[in-house]
């Protein structure tokens, strides 16, 4: 049995809000990787996150499902544009782990935790992920020893990131394309 004309509208919807979402998380990661954030005396590797502003945007209007091709796309797309396997396995990790806490949050605990509290959890988890990739690859736990400094960035990251999130929000909830997605 195929799909309604309404079913249909709105899987195309989806569709395009996700490849949009998927273009400019990219871009955002490739911006983001001009960042010398090393040079600032961070660690090596480390990111602002600003990809993750789609990631909980997308949580916020669509499907797990949708969100989860998001993260899977943006990961893809930007380590095959800018990294290595390395990269694209700790990238993975940590954007898996990220997808799995901020959409389980959304979800079980929307009206308790703020697009803010979603994000600094994500971006933490993100870390964590990240960090049990590295120890996975190099074969040891002494990688952990960055975990205090990344909690850290991850709180400052994530507020930034919620912010841009919820003005993000709030403004495609204006406009007609996304009124039907709105929760």
């Amino acid at each position: 049995m195929g799909l309604s004309n309404s079913e249909s509208s709105q899987a195309l919807k989806r569709t395009v809000i996700i490849a949009i979402f998927s273009a400019v998380a990219v871009v955002l990661g490739i911006v983001e990787a001009q960042i010398p954030l090393s040079a600032m005396g961070l660690m090596p590797g480390a990111k602002l996150g600003f990809a993750n502003i789609m990631i909980l945007t997308c949580i916020y209007f669509l499907r797990g499902r949708d969100a989860l091709m998001l993260v899977i796309l943006k990961t893809l797309l930007t380590a095959f544009i800018l990294g290595t396997f390395s990269s694209l396995l700790f990238s993975l990790f940590g954007s898996l782990l990220s997808f799995i806490v901020m959409f389980l949050l959304m979800k079980g605990g929307r009206m308790q935790l703020s697009l803010i509290g979603v994000s600094i959890a994500g971006s933490i988890a993100h870390n964590i992920g990240q960090l049990a990739a590295a120890s996975m690859v190099m074969g040891t736990t002494s990688i952990m020893y960055y975990l205090p400094i990344l909690l850290v960035t991850g709180i400052v990251t994530g507020i930034a990131v919620g912010y841009a999130v919820r003005y993000l929000v709030s403004s495609l909830s204006q406009i007609s394309l996304f009124e039907e997605f709105l929760r």
